[in-house]
């Protein structure tokens, strides 16, 4: 399996994101990944709803 061909700074973003090292990101299967992005993707969707209503 191939490393996945992602800048350094997306890498390290979603490393962080996520929160698993760097090197277990960049050897992870495609399939899971795009699920982990997913579910992040969802959590980011839910945030900003709530939080726009504590800001105003």
């Amino acid at each position: 399996m191939k490393p996945l061909q992602v800048s350094a700074d997306t890498a390290v973003k979603l490393a962080e994101s996520l929160g698993v090292p760097l090197e277990h990101l960049m050897h992870m299967p495609q399939h899971i990944l795009m699920q982990k992005i997913a579910e992040l993707a969802k959590e980011e969707a839910a945030k900003p709803a709530s939080a726009e209503g504590e800001q105003e």
